[in-house]
């Protein structure tokens, strides 16, 4: 029955979505083990991910359907603490409605409390996750993490190099962080990639920086009066 299973994951999120007529969602990915108190650079972090949680809702388009009814750039996280918290904590904020895809962990992981409660979903699959996660993506904002958050920066790459998603802005927030565990210019010096490969990212290091980026990049601003 485990196709039936697949089906339903993502038939329950799918009717869900469309009910609250969400047409595309911003994605926001970073470590789960960030906290708004914890040490070093956490405080910081946390903050610019919720405070782009709340630009991005007020200027995107999640608070007012648009024309022919729909919601636009809504806020969608993996759904746990951290920073996926603290940008649906932005969207909380400001009244508007966020997503969590959140994933069954043997570590029994569970949703933060600031996601919409219709629109916070449990997945089995982490397939089906990052479909659900990837499908509606008009941007990808990716804040420092650890494998998991790799796992999924490079599952987008992967696809827009590939053609198979159409082109979405990527940005990843914090340049030092980025550049100090990846080094992109040795894999373009080794061949491994190109430099127009690396060219599918930018960086960022504020809130307001990474909205300004994605609107540059095409991404339409609904901003309200």
């Amino acid at each position: 029955m485990r196709g039936v299973r697949f089906l339903l994951e993502y038939a329950k999120a799918e009717e869900e979505l469309r009910r609250w007529r969400i047409r595309s969602t911003l994605v926001v990915f970073g470590s789960a083990r960030v906290r708004e108190d914890g040490p070093g650079r956490q405080p910081f972090l946390y903050e610019q991910a919720r405070a782009f949680g709340r630009i991005a809702s007020e200027r995107g388009g999640a608070l007012d359907l648009a024309e022919g009814g729909f919601r636009d750039n809504v806020i969608t996280t993996g759904g746990g603490p951290g920073l996926m918290e603290a940008a649906n904590r932005g969207a909380f904020e400001v009244a508007a409605p966020s997503i969590g895809f959140n994933i069954s962990l043997p570590h029994e992981q569970a949703p933060n409390p600031y996601t919409t409660p219709q629109l916070t979903f449990r997945f089995h699959y982490f397939a089906m996750r990052k479909m659900h996660l990837a499908m509606r993506a008009n941007a990808l904002v990716v804040f420092p993490g650890g494998f998991g958050t790799l796992d999924e920066l490079f599952e987008i790459l992967n696809l827009r190099i590939t053609g198979k998603a159409p082109p979405v802005g990527i940005v990843l927030f914090d340049e030092a962080y980025w550049r100090s565990v990846i080094n992109f210019q040795a894999m373009i010096d080794a061949g491994m990639v190109s430099e127009q490969d690396c060219r599918e990212f930018q960086f960022a290091d504020t809130a307001e920086e990474i909205w300004e980026k994605l609107v540059a990049g095409g991404l339409h601003s609904h901003r309200r009066a």
